[in-house]
Protein backbone atom coordinates (compact mmCIF):
# COMPACT_ATOMS: atom_id res chain seq x y z
CA UNK A 1 0.00 0.00 0.00
CA UNK A 2 0.91 3.20 -0.85
CA UNK A 3 1.28 5.95 1.68
CA UNK A 4 1.89 9.80 0.59
CA UNK A 5 2.76 12.37 2.82
CA UNK A 6 2.36 15.91 2.72
CA UNK A 7 3.87 18.62 5.34
CA UNK A 8 1.48 21.72 5.45
CA UNK A 9 2.79 24.84 7.20
CA UNK A 10 -0.57 26.61 9.02
CA UNK A 11 -1.01 29.99 7.70
CA UNK A 12 -2.77 32.21 10.22
CA UNK A 13 -5.59 33.06 7.27
CA UNK A 14 -6.24 29.40 8.14
CA UNK A 15 -7.57 29.77 11.93
CA UNK A 16 -10.64 31.35 13.10
CA UNK A 17 -11.19 33.20 15.81
CA UNK A 18 -10.00 30.48 18.69
CA UNK A 19 -6.82 30.41 17.28
CA UNK A 20 -7.05 26.84 15.44
CA UNK A 21 -7.39 25.61 12.19
CA UNK A 22 -10.98 26.62 10.91
CA UNK A 23 -12.70 22.71 10.90
CA UNK A 24 -13.37 23.18 6.70
CA UNK A 25 -9.53 23.53 5.94
CA UNK A 26 -8.55 20.17 6.67
CA UNK A 27 -11.05 19.22 3.51
CA UNK A 28 -8.88 21.18 2.03
CA UNK A 29 -5.27 19.48 3.00
CA UNK A 30 -7.59 16.12 2.03
CA UNK A 31 -7.24 17.21 -1.15
CA UNK A 32 -3.96 18.41 -1.55
CA UNK A 33 -3.03 14.99 -0.07
CA UNK A 34 -5.35 12.85 -2.85
CA UNK A 35 -3.20 15.17 -5.26
CA UNK A 36 -0.19 14.56 -3.85
CA UNK A 37 -0.59 10.64 -3.79
CA UNK A 38 -1.80 10.45 -7.44
CA UNK A 39 0.91 12.67 -8.31
CA UNK A 40 3.16 9.96 -6.10
CA UNK A 41 1.29 7.05 -8.37
CA UNK A 42 3.00 8.73 -11.69
CA UNK A 43 -0.46 10.34 -12.37
CA UNK A 44 -2.12 14.47 -12.97
CA UNK A 45 -5.23 15.26 -12.38
CA UNK A 46 -4.81 18.21 -14.42
CA UNK A 47 -4.29 16.11 -17.76
CA UNK A 48 -7.42 13.49 -16.74
CA UNK A 49 -9.50 17.56 -16.70
CA UNK A 50 -8.46 18.23 -19.44
CA UNK A 51 -9.64 14.76 -21.27
CA UNK A 52 -12.89 15.88 -19.65
CA UNK A 53 -12.75 13.71 -16.70
CA UNK A 54 -13.73 15.35 -12.89
CA UNK A 55 -13.88 13.26 -10.16
CA UNK A 56 -16.27 14.76 -7.58
CA UNK A 57 -16.67 13.96 -4.14
CA UNK A 58 -19.66 11.71 -3.35
CA UNK A 59 -19.45 11.62 0.73
CA UNK A 60 -16.41 12.71 2.88
CA UNK A 61 -15.98 11.83 6.64
CA UNK A 62 -13.91 14.30 9.32
CA UNK A 63 -13.27 13.51 12.71
CA UNK A 64 -11.44 16.10 14.82
CA UNK A 65 -9.05 15.08 17.79
CA UNK A 66 -6.85 17.84 19.01
CA UNK A 67 -6.27 21.05 17.50
CA UNK A 68 -3.90 22.44 15.26
CA UNK A 69 -2.68 25.95 15.44
CA UNK A 70 -0.92 28.94 13.52
CA UNK A 71 2.85 28.32 12.89
CA UNK A 72 2.65 24.40 13.37
CA UNK A 73 3.54 21.86 10.82
CA UNK A 74 0.52 19.38 9.81
CA UNK A 75 1.61 16.03 8.38
CA UNK A 76 -1.13 14.86 6.29
CA UNK A 77 -0.98 11.03 5.17
CA UNK A 78 -2.81 10.14 2.37
CA UNK A 79 -4.19 6.58 0.73
CA UNK A 80 -5.98 4.57 -1.27
CA UNK A 81 -8.84 2.70 1.09
CA UNK A 82 -10.69 0.96 -1.18
CA UNK A 83 -11.27 0.58 -5.13
CA UNK A 84 -13.56 -1.28 -7.23
CA UNK A 85 -12.65 -0.08 -10.48
CA UNK A 86 -15.23 2.70 -10.54
CA UNK A 87 -15.40 4.74 -7.06
CA UNK A 88 -12.49 5.35 -4.82
CA UNK A 89 -12.17 6.02 -1.32
CA UNK A 90 -9.21 7.78 -0.05
CA UNK A 91 -8.33 7.20 3.41
CA UNK A 92 -6.55 10.65 5.77
CA UNK A 93 -4.44 10.98 9.01
CA UNK A 94 -3.16 14.73 9.82
CA UNK A 95 -0.57 14.54 12.59
CA UNK A 96 0.76 17.44 14.40
CA UNK A 97 4.18 18.32 14.99
CA UNK A 98 4.77 15.81 17.39
CA UNK A 99 2.83 12.99 15.78
CA UNK A 100 -0.89 12.92 17.56
CA UNK A 101 -3.53 12.44 15.69
CA UNK A 102 -5.33 15.94 14.66
CA UNK A 103 -7.90 14.81 12.03
CA UNK A 104 -8.91 11.32 10.46
CA UNK A 105 -11.13 10.65 7.73
CA UNK A 106 -11.96 9.43 4.25
CA UNK A 107 -13.55 10.50 0.79
CA UNK A 108 -15.26 8.56 -1.29
CA UNK A 109 -14.95 9.79 -5.40
CA UNK A 110 -15.92 8.59 -8.76
CA UNK A 111 -14.94 9.20 -11.90
CA UNK A 112 -17.67 11.02 -14.32
CA UNK A 113 -17.46 12.73 -17.46
CA UNK A 114 -17.48 16.79 -17.78
CA UNK A 115 -19.77 17.62 -19.96
CA UNK A 116 -22.55 14.67 -18.98
CA UNK A 117 -21.61 14.09 -15.47
CA UNK A 118 -22.24 10.26 -16.16
CA UNK A 119 -19.86 8.06 -14.53
CA UNK A 120 -16.98 6.26 -16.00
CA UNK A 121 -15.31 3.17 -15.46
CA UNK A 122 -11.74 3.71 -14.67
CA UNK A 123 -10.86 0.21 -14.89
CA UNK A 124 -11.88 0.33 -18.85
CA UNK A 125 -10.89 3.92 -19.97
CA UNK A 126 -8.05 4.12 -18.10
CA UNK A 127 -6.52 1.10 -17.82
CA UNK A 128 -2.61 2.09 -16.37
CA UNK A 129 -4.63 4.13 -13.49
CA UNK A 130 -6.69 1.23 -12.67
CA UNK A 131 -3.47 -0.62 -12.32
CA UNK A 132 -1.58 1.22 -10.28
CA UNK A 133 -4.45 2.19 -7.84
CA UNK A 134 -5.27 -1.68 -7.79
CA UNK A 135 -1.42 -2.11 -7.10
CA UNK A 136 -1.37 0.36 -4.55
CA UNK A 137 -4.26 0.04 -2.47
CA UNK A 138 -4.76 -0.72 0.92
CA UNK A 139 -5.12 -4.58 1.40
CA UNK A 140 -8.06 -6.27 2.58
CA UNK A 141 -6.38 -7.76 5.72
CA UNK A 142 -4.89 -4.33 6.74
Amino acid sequence: MLISENNIEVRYAETDQMGIVYHANYLVWMEIGRTKLIKDMGFNYAELEAEGILSPVLDIQASYKKPLKYGQTATVYTWIEKYDGLRVTYGYKILTETGELAVSGSSIHVCVKKDSFRPISIKKLYPTWHQAYEKNKKEEAE
